[in-house]
């Protein structure tokens, strides 16, 4: 297993503004991590991923290692095209869910078609599509169906959800996982709290999910997914939990000192 670490810009929200972008890129790129755009910042419906904010992620980005979460507006067949080549120019994965992919579940009667668009339109991009935990028997229905996709395990929502136990969702999903999102909660909502909080996602959890990934080579992205209001120490909070207690790999170097205005 090869792995290594990007910081969810939802550590940003509702500290970010239209002109802070660079320097939050330059705050994480100093502490060693790459970058998990979402698609939107606080209170605005405006998408990163449109055509005229290209060049401004490529150059903000520049050099660290990014993935992109899907835009979660119901997108359709132009707006996935558009943020699928956004994300080929930037070197990135798109980490999505069921819905945003339009996913049949169960028997309702919808068909693949669309699903089946958007993974052709990624697969001759060169994009990885991977689809984030959510409802198991649709989740690995797509899996079988796509070679192609891979899959996000969110711990979060594994957590918080009582239809399978935590280590169900992990030896289901575990061949195919890419991208995992490291965050914590109590076990009633996935409110993304740093990882390591007391009370939380039970140490046995992290543990087995480390061991079942390292059973398989794959390459991964560990996101570290967290809500604000102080970035850097929720940052450094997640990290002194992940690398320095539970002695997960590769953690990242340190840049340089980090001056916050």
């Amino acid at each position: 297993m090869n792995i290594q670490y990007v910081i969810s810009t939802m550590v940003f929200w509702r500290r970010e503004n239209q002109l802070s972008f660079e320097q939050d890129c330059e705050l994480i790129r100093k502490m060693g991590f790459g970058i998990e755009l979402w698609p939107n910042i606080c209170n605005s419906s405006e998408c990163r991923y449109e055509r005229k904010n290209w060049l401004r992620l490529k150059t903000a980005t520049e050099g660290m290692l990014v993935s992109m979460r899907s835009r979660t507006d119901n997108p359709d067949i132009d707006k996935w095209t558009e943020q699928i080549q956004c994300a080929q120019l930037l070197g990135a994965n798109i980490v999505t869910d069921i819905d945003s992919l339009r996913i049949p579940r169960g028997t309702n009667g919808k068909t693949w078609d669309f699903t089946s668009e958007i993974i052709d339109t990624a697969d001759q991009n060169n994009v990885g599509i991977y689809l984030e935990t959510g409802d198991l028997e649709t989740i690995l229905k797509a899996g079988h169906k796509y070679t192609s996709i891979r899959f996000c395990f969110d711990m979060g929502f594994a957590n918080c959800h009582p239809e399978h136990a935590f280590a169900d969702y992990v030896d289901s999903l575990a061949e195919k996982i890419a991208h995992v999102h490291l965050t914590d909660n109590y076990g009633s909502s996935d409110d993304h709290e740093p990882p390591g909080i007391k009370g939380g996602i039970d140490r046995e959890n992290w543990d087995y999910l480390l061991k079942k990934l390292d059973e398989y080579d794959n390459d991964i992205v560990g996101s570290i997914e967290m809500v604000p209001p102080t970035p850097e120490n929720l940052i450094r909070q997640a990290t002194e939990f992940l690398f320095e207690e539970l002695d997960w790999p590769n953690p990242p170097c340190r840049l340089e000192n980090i001056s916050v205005n």
